[in-house]
């Protein structure tokens, strides 16, 4: 059978998982609008909507928390798998829903898939990625949740406008929220098939000690099909002494959804309109992390974003408190019914608080979108980065959960407010980065160890990489690395046909890389 091996087009397709996270973001901030959806569940606000926008972190949440059960015993591959499954069946328990609670139990569903997905896609990426483009890899998966927010807010926009008489159609068919969330199960379905042409992870194969395979997998990512490559040897010998330390040691143990809201209190022509043009910044402004992360690095991102979405949240609380007013009686209308403050007749001020909610994302999308993935992905070692991984996965999707339930009632009832308490959050990751979050670019996963226990503080850098000058020792005969090689047929070993044999690499001195 056919097996991919160019990184790139592994890790790109394997984002597609991230991409199912993008689309069930949009595809309930795109019907908020509509009267379709309005209608058919008796127009939910407040915690009737945030319970209904809730319940799909609810489910990643639990996702999360059982991916690593996934992907340690059955495979990272398999797990995805799995997820896609899961995706498959709660779009169609959503096209289908009859009631909240049928929507509510679909987004549950499909949140399961999530949970799975966003653990297992970056842990997949980096441990099939070199050191050199692991954090551009990675970021592809921050890249593919913009995309699938972009993708399915313009089908459920054009589903939303082109059905009936559009969304502010009273009798709007159902078929406007109804067809978006069926035809988000397709994506899935490609995953699902794609994921029988890719390899398993090497370091996983490794980890149950399928040694051949993980070999011959590492030769096809990193060495054409050279298992005596000297980068492919100096990995399987990375993977090797750092499994063989953490058994030593016995390591084993265990946003966006209502920006339609916020375009409404500023009063900005068409609230799904201009809400669209942040979703095109989304994708757009991801591209240059993706390009650049490598380069510049994981810390300055990490800082440079919570310093900036903490500006652009403080000053557009600022402007709705100075310049707006609740919505009363009197300025109530049926399109703005459904929150409590708004800007009435002040372009310029309106047109700020469109231009922080865009700058914010934009913000995001170079920034924590693609770091946040890539950075737990990569500073744990092998023997427990999947539950660790899952456990940081669990924690984003446990404050997905409560924010998507608590942010309509907290626009509701403290409006601008709501700005400030954000705002302050992003000061405190900004603290707690700046003290606690060393720089990992260029590092193997292998050496995260030494990054972290060096004792110097987070924002010294850790000596380079050791993996060149191991390179270096194999190619010129320094270093022996042993192997496993399949036995031909036309050389078998006496009595014993089609065992395995070992092969070394030709050398004047054996080393110990953790001890050099």
């Amino acid at each position: 059978m056919y097996q991919a091996s160019n990184v790139y087009f592994i890790c790109s397709f394997a984002a597609i998982g991230g991409g199912l996270f993008g689309f069930d973001i949009s595809s309930m901030s795109g019907v908020l609008g509509t009267q379709a959806y309005k209608r058919y569940f008796n127009n939910p606000v407040s915690y009737a909507q945030g319970g209904i926008t809730a319940s799909m972190p609810a489910g990643s949440l639990l996702g999360s928390l059982v991916s690593s059960l996934l992907a340690d015993r059955y495979s990272r591959k398999v797990a995805l798998q799995i997820s896609c499954v899961l995706w498959i069946m709660g779009s169609i328990l959503m096209a289908a829903a009859q009631n909240i609670g049928m929507l509510c139990f679909g987004r549950v569903v499909c949140g399961l898939c999530v949970g799975i997905a966003s653990s297992v896609v970056p842990i997949y990426q980096s441990e099939i990625a070199p050191r050199e483009i692991r954090g551009r890899v990675v970021s592809l998966q921050q890249w593919a949740i913009t995309w699938g927010i972009l993708i399915q807010y313009f089908i459920q926009f054009g589903a939303a406008e082109g059905i009936g008489g559009g969304s502010k159609d009273p009798n709007q068919p159902t078929a406007a929220f109804r067809i978006p969330w069926g035809v988000q199960a397709i994506p899935a379905f490609v995953l699902f098939v794609g994921l029988f042409f890719f390899p398993y992870s090497p370091r996983w194969l490794a980890s149950k000690d399928r040694w051949d395979e993980a070999l011959k997998v590492l030769a096809s990512l990193h060495g054409k099909g050279d298992v005596n490559h000297p980068k492919v040897l100096a990995q399987y010998q990375e993977i090797e002494e750092a499994l063989r330390f953490e058994r030593e040691q016995a390591v084993s143990s265990f946003k966006v959804y209502y920006i339609v809201y916020i375009m409404e209190g500023a009063q900005m022509a068409s609230p799904l309109a201009t809400a669209s043009i942040q979703y095109v910044i989304n994708v757009v402004l991801t591209l240059p992390a993706i390009l650049f992360l490598d380069k510049w690095g994981r810390r300055p991102s990490l800082l440079l974003g919570s310093f900036g979405m903490m500006t652009w949240l403080f000053i557009s609380g600022a402007l709705q408190q100075y310049y707006g007013q609740p919505n009363t009686a009197q300025t109530r209308t049926p399109q703005n019914a459904d929150i409590t403050w708004l800007i009435l007749n002040n372009r310029p001020v309106s047109s700020a608080i469109v231009a922080c909610s865009y700058l914010f994302v934009a913000t995001f999308a170079t920034t924590w979108g693609p770091v946040s993935w890539t950075y737990p992905a990569e500073i744990y070692p092998s023997k427990i980065r999947a539950k660790a991984v899952s456990l940081a996965t669990a924690a984003n999707w446990f404050w997905n959960m409560v924010l998507a339930f608590a942010v309509p009632p907290l626009l509701w009832n403290i409006s601008y407010r709501m700005y400030y308490i954000f705002g302050a959050f992003n000061a405190a990751a900004l603290i707690h980065m700046f003290l606690m979050a060393p720089e990992t670019k260029g590092y193997t996963l292998e050496e995260m160890d030494e990054v972290f226990e060096s004792g110097r503080p987070a924002w010294k850098r850790v000596k380079g990489s050791r993996l060149e000058e191991l390179e270096r020792q194999i190619e010129a005969g320094n270093l022996k690395v042993s192997v496993p090689v399949e036995s031909s047929s036309s050389d078998p070993l006496p009595g014993e046909p089609g065992i395995e044999k070992t092969a070394t690499r030709t050398n004047a001195m054996e080393t110990n890389p953790r001890a050099s």
